[in-house]
Parts: C-alpha cells; structure tokens; sequence
C-alpha cells in the first residue's frame, strides 16, 4: 500500500490550499484515510480521517468552518481543503492509514495505529 499526497506550498494568512492523498491498491481493508499534522518542534497530532467507503468523517473541533475532508471519484483519494489559513497551521501534513483503522466522529486518529503513510508535505503560512 502507498500513499502519495500533493499539494501543500506556502501562503500568506487567510489564503487557502488543498492537499490530496491517494491510496494504491486500494481495497476495502484500506478505507480509512486519517490526516496529521506535525509543527516544529511538537508532537505529530491527529485532526481529520474520513472512511472511504461509508464517507463517515472525523475532523477536530478547532478546525471546524476552515478546514474539510472529503473524497472523490472512486473512493481512493481523500482531499484536505483549507481555507483562512494562519500561521499556526504551518506544519508538515501526513496521511496515513491502516488496515485495522476505523473512523467516527467522535474518534481522533492517532498515529500510533497507522502502518502506511505517505511522504508529507509542508504547509507554510507566513505574511
């Protein structure tokens, strides 16, 4: 299983970006597509999966109104939409997912029960 994201880039505050993750071979063992994010110099963090297969979707609460998490297509690719960026989201964005993942809700992803990831990209918000 692969993964393979693009997008990213640097903007300036209150701009938008959107990054993509496409999952190889897809199957229905892998439909889970979580989203993490990792600032210098902190520790990874969670803040969005989707299920591919049921479009059952988690994002975090203080994301809520700027950032989306949909899918497209044949269900193998999952989107990050990100609008009025600021500077606190620069970070490197990962997906990832697993075999064993579940996504509700209610559930925030951790990365500890994530196997494949894709490559990162870097997001920079800066004036």
């Amino acid at each position: 299983v692969q993964l393979v994201q693009s997008g990213g880039g640097s903007v300036q505050p209150g701009e938008s970006l959107r990054l993509s993750c496409v999952v190889s071979r897809f199957t229905s063992n892998y439909d889970v597509i979580a989203w993490f994010r990792q600032a210098l110099g902190k520790e990874r963090e969670g803040i969005a999966c989707i299920n591919l297969r049921y479009g059952r979707i988690h994002l975090a609460e203080s994301l809520k109104g700027r950032f989306t998490i949909y899918r497209y297509g044949d269900k193998n690719t999952s989107y990050l939409q990100m609008i009025a960026l600021k500077p606190e989201d620069t970070a490197v964005y990962y997906c990832a997912t697993d075999q064993w993942a579940t996504c509700l809700s209610t559930f925030t992803p951790h990365e500890s029960e994530f196997e494949y990831w894709g490559q990162g990209t870097q997001v920079t918000v800066s004036a």
